[in-house]
């Protein structure tokens, strides 16, 4: 197997069954109910490093019961990891973490009884990777030596990472191989040291191997008992080990062997050397940008059968997957600091393009995937998983976003390889997306058990009328047909770079008339707002949405009528002081802690200030992206997926969402456009030109970055106080003209 260390072993017989992947019961496409918290703000720690992560608490220890747990490949492999010094547990006291993938837990023993301070500590320091490494140390700083009884108490339940988020793994019904004291126990050790599980369902098994030196093994138990020097230290290393179909997956920090060699160390240290630095007199600008591009750098993902495609999670802990939406906006974002990123989700996305037409995946010709999930696939290859392809707005983003990597001058033969999917994800737009034929792309799913809602609100309440009505589908979300257009016009630039004249006039043709179409029949003129969308008899979805801001983000928007639709953007109805409502609080079914309904997504808002500056509206946008700035900063310098819509007038910070994944990485890339609005950058390498006309909001006097990859070469910009005519521009490729006014969206129909 390639890009990983493997053994076989024998299966072993006699595990129990678990629900199957894609069972009703299990079904990850349209669960709407509540999702498991990871308790969130109370001392749940996330480690994360590509499909493999853990949940725990501030010691260390993962408690059966809940959500915690290490996970692999979309399934729980340990449900229980729990140290005990002399019977009891250890009181946590700090946990430190540099990368997201490690942490070190510091804890101490209660003291004895009469004594009102320990003299002993528990270091815990965690890797994870293809499994888990856990370097466990005691510490006695007393006078005399110590004896100390350390337990590690071990299980696996082998829960869909579904059945844990959604609660039903604590209820019983995910299916685990010995959950919730169902018969059965540890399998005999293969070697000494070992504590192993597993369990096996028709011709899928998976199972793990916990491994200790040194250790006492009783079931589910391994002890040490030892003597801790005076003023000294013991220590000792478990290995935990996945194995799939029979195949021991070995961690990738190994006993033995330096942890800043392993393979997500030395990836995490070459993106580290590659991403544009950073400096500004805005120490808050400079914290959140520098922890987004951490939190993009562990997002990535790697399939071992194509190592040099990169792509991007939708994000931690539950959507450690590709997603199409997701990673294609991710992408996009996250431009100026690595192209290549874009062309790793691009390639791996067309790689699973779909090719027939199957209903219980609603996957059709041409089309790009929604989700991929692993779970009982017996490789760590991503061929291996599942695919759901019920989106509506994949496949225009997916033209859209190689349209761009043209436009920045990224690997140009790579890009035309990849020409044929936009063909084909054009034919599925005009064929399968555009279903009726009147022009717009609509969405339907294809049986129950898919997405009601396909676009990015798609909680199954998420498009409503301005009375708080549900909309029924098919229904044409406003931003789709502003992605369509999109794709329409980068269709339309590779038929001229191409010599194509007829493609070319066809394609520039289909976007001027859906753009006269959309500003047509979207448009409220006695709302002063676009429509969310057209529902089933065609009828105008009249709430105000911040979808609508999409729209100015790709140019499809009437410049007479974007002045009004910027104002109702930024009212206070939808404008929180931290970011935009997803819905406006004066629409029926407005709720600040829903997840579509009225809550603030930060990609929605830094795509919303994308827009505005577009059409010159720099004042909206820069207060746009000040506001998520400032909402980062109190939120310790990362953006979550989603927060409270509730408005800044009211409290001081942002109200936190319960279950909001973070890190996650369209949360994560938002600050990055926001750089690059604030930069106003937008190259058209093909053509020869770069626009580039910085604008600082007050409070920035001065911005640098360093090193943004542009056509091959490193370019970095300088703006503000002290540097001559406000602007510095260094390695820009050669043949590339500056031009320092901003792009409007006339230049692009």
């Amino acid at each position: 197997m390639t890009g990983a260390s493997v053994r076989r072993r024998q299966p072993v017989c006699g595990m129990r069954s678990r629900v199957r992947y894609g069972d009703p019961v299990a079904d990850p496409w349209n669960f709407s109910g509540p999702v498991t918290g990871t308790g969130a703000g109370s001392g749940v720690v996330t480690l994360v490093d590509e499909s493999t992560f853990t949940i725990s608490d501030a010691t260390g220890d993962i408690h059966r019961g809940g959500a915690q747990g290490l996970f692999v490949r979309d399934t729980r492999i340990l449900d229980r990891f729990e140290v005990l010094v002399n019977g009891v547990p250890t009181e946590a006291l700090s946990t430190v973490s540099e990368d997201p993938f490690s942490a070190t837990f510091v804890s101490r023993c209660l003291p004895p009884a009469g004594r009102a301070d320990s003299t002993v500590m528990v270091f815990r320091s965690r890797y994870v990777g293809q499994g888990m490494r856990e370097d466990l140390t005691v510490r006695n700083f007393g006078d005399e030596p110590t004896f100390c009884s350390v337990e590690v108490f071990v299980s696996a339940d082998f829960a869909d990472l579904f059945a844990v988020k959604e609660g039903r793994a604590a209820r019983g019904d995910a299916g685990g191989a010995f959950a919730n004291g169902a018969e059965g126990g540890p399998l005999p050790a293969a070697e000494s040291g070992v504590i192993a599980h597993a369990y096996r369902r028709g011709g899928v098994s998976r199972g793990v191997e916990v491994r200790f030196d040194g250790a006492t093994i009783a079931g589910d138990l391994a002890t040490f008992e030892v003597i801790v020097p005076a003023r000294g230290a013991w220590s000792t290393t478990i290995e935990v080990a996945p194995v799939i179909d029979g195949t021991v997956i070995e961690p990738r920090y190994r006993r033995g062997q330096p942890v800043e060699r392993a393979e997500p160390a030395e990836r995490l240290a070459r993106w580290r050397r590659r991403v544009p630095q950073i400096e500004t007199d805005h120490a808050g600008l400079r914290d959140v940008v520098l922890r987004s591009s951490e939190d993009l750098g562990a997002l990535r993902i790697f399939d071992p059968d194509f190592p040099e495609r990169v792509v991007v999670a939708a994000g931690a802990p539950w959507f450690m997957t590709v997603f199409g939406r997701d990673s294609l906006i991710t992408a996009w974002m996250a431009l100026l600091v690595d192209p290549d990123l874009a062309l790793g989700v691009l390639q791996t996305l067309a790689r699973f393009q779909g090719v027939e037409v199957d209903p219980r995946h609603e996957e059709e010709p041409g089309r790009i995937l929604h989700e991929m999930r692993f779970g009982e696939a017996a490789s760590l290859s991503l061929g291996g998983g599942s695919i759901y392809y019920g989106t509506a707005d994949a496949t225009p983003l997916f033209v859209m976003l190689l349209g761009e990597l043209r436009r920045w001058g990224v690997a140009r033969e790579l890009v035309d390889e990849l020409l044929p999917n936009a063909e084909r994800a054009i034919e599925w737009i005009e064929r399968y997306g555009d279903a009726d034929g009147d022009g717009y792309v609509e969405y339907h799913r294809a049986t129950d058990r898919g997405l009601a809602n396909q676009g990015w609100k798609d909680s199954w309440d998420g498009i409503r009328f301005a009375d708080g009505t549900v909309a029924q589908a098919p229904i044409a979300l406003c931003e789709v047909q502003a992605y369509v257009y999109g794709a329409y016009l980068a269709r339309a630039h590779f038929a001229f770079e191409a010599g194509d004249t007829a493609t070319y006039d066809r394609f520039r043709a289909k976007a001027r008339q859906l753009k006269t179409a959309f500003n047509r029949d979207f448009w409220l003129p006695d709302r002063g707002w676009f429509a969310v969308g057209l529902d089933a008899d065609k009828r105008p979805i009249d709430s105000l949405t911040s979808n609508i801001g999409h729209c100015l983000w790709t140019g499809i928007v009437d410049e007479d009528k974007a002045a009004v639709v910027a104002e109702h953007l930024m009212s206070p109805e939808m404008s929180t002081g931290w970011g935009v409502r997803t819905l406006s609080a004066a629409n029926g079914g407005y709720n600040p802690i829903s997840y579509h309904c009225g809550s603030v997504w930060p990609h929605d808002t830094a795509i919303v200030a994308a827009g505005l500056a577009r059409y010159g509206f720099e004042d909206d946008a820069l207060r746009l992206v000040m506001g998520l700035v400032d909402a980062a900063v109190a939120q310790g310098g990362r953006l979550p997926e989603l927060f409270s819509g509730l408005s800044r007038d009211e409290l001081s910070v942002p109200v936190g969402y319960p279950t909001s994944c973070s890190p996650q990485a369209w949360a994560a890339a938002s600050p990055l456009l926001c750089l690059r609005i604030l930069l106003r950058l937008d190259p058209w390498v093909p053509y020869g030109k770069t626009w580039l006309a910085p604008r600082l909001p007050e409070g920035i006097g001065y911005l640098k970055v360093e090193g943004i990859p542009l056509a091959g070469a490193r370019v970095t910009v300088e703006v503000g106080e002290g540097v001559p005519d406000g602007l510095a521009v260094v390695g820009l490729p050669a043949g590339i003209e500056l031009i320092r006014t901003p792009r409007r969206p006339a230049s692009a129909v």
